[in-house]
């Protein structure tokens, strides 16, 4: 049995992605790792600390930066694909580079890439998700934030990355067009094997200023154009309104944590702005309905999108 892992990435370390621990963090349990490297900002050094890890496992791809053709996101999923048909591992385990696995669950995931093998009713693996929030010691699992998500797929020509490359989909037929990454028609949910390992997503956890350009770019790759947002601090909240992280971190990650510099530039307790939208994890409904799935559900979601069907349960 062998695993491919596989990621595309373009201006991480300007926009603070945990890039380098991102790879490091799977690199154990994978035979290659393959990048896809979109060219970066002539102030961003992204390349260069792909080529610090002393690995021959890495495997760099070139690819074009194309927004304009690929609209709302979906040049993520096209540049995902890119990846995933370099791989040649039986299962390919997809991280996007501010998502990084905790040591504890290493041997779990291979044991269970190992268990469903030959079982090939299982297209994927399900994963748990920890979303962190403006510093590493608040994090989401529910309100509005998706709880599980598939991050280990079969090798199969048929599934690919499915809108913004949050999940994957088996396609009956497939061009790469924005049209058919956002398709259901053509496009069915995968039978998936959940287990309880967790991804640890940093994504949200950057200096303000830092999460306003990341957000800019995000408008970018949604719309295909250079519109920009009027550029300020990225406005967390007050983040006594979210709920407490009391785990440990990925070992990978200490540098990292050990940069934290904007704690300063937090709010830790009153309310919410009233010059900004709220934040959807803000807003009374998501409140009220994770507070049922957390203290009277055992964690159970009350209804909610899920991208996948659940065919099995590891333990």
């Amino acid at each position: 049995m062998t695993i491919s892992g596989y990621t595309f990435v373009r201006n991480a370390i300007k926009l603070g992605y945990p890039l380098k621990e991102s790879i490091l963090s799977i690199l154990d349990i994978v035979d290659e790792f393959v990048i896809v490297y979109c060219k970066s900002d002539e102030d961003d050094n992204t390349l260069e600390v792909i080529n610090s890890i002393a690995s021959d496992k890495i495997k760099i791809v070139e690819a074009n930066w194309e927004p304009d053709k690929f609209k709302r996101n979906t040049l993520y999923s096209y540049l995902s694909d890119i990846g995933k048909h370099e791989c040649q591992g039986d299962w390919l385990f997809y991280l996007q580079v501010d998502e990084v696995v905790h040591e504890q669950y290493l041997s779990m995931i291979k044991n269970a890439c190992e268990t469903y093998l030959m079982n090939r009713g299982v297209e994927g693996l399900l994963f748990n998700f920890r979303h962190f929030w403006g510093d590493f010691d608040h994090c989401f699992t529910h309100q509005g934030w998706y709880p599980r998500e598939i991050r280990i797929i079969r090798n199969l020509p048929e599934i690919h990355s499915w809108r913004d490359a949050q999940s994957f989909r088996f396609y009956t037929k497939f061009e790469p067009t924005t049209e058919f990454y956002q398709s259901k028609e053509v496009a069915r949910k995968l039978s998936v094997a959940e287990i309880p390992a967790a991804i640890y997503h940093y994504g949200w956890v950057r200096p303000p200023l830092t999460m306003s350009t990341k957000q800019d770019k995000m408008v970018e790759t949604w719309q295909g154009d250079k519109t920009k947002l009027l550029i300020i601090d990225f406005d967390y909240g007050p983040l006594n309104r979210v709920p407490v992280f009391k785990g440990t971190h990925p070992k990978v990650m200490v540098n990292v944590m050990n940069k934290f510099f904007w704690k300063n530039d937090l709010q830790y307790s009153g309310l919410p702005k009233k010059t900004r939208n709220l934040h959807k994890h803000e807003r009374l409904k998501y409140r009220i309905k994770s507070w049922i799935e957390l203290n009277l559900l055992g964690g159970r979601e009350i209804g909610g999108f899920k991208n996948y069907k659940i065919v099995a349960k590891f333990k």
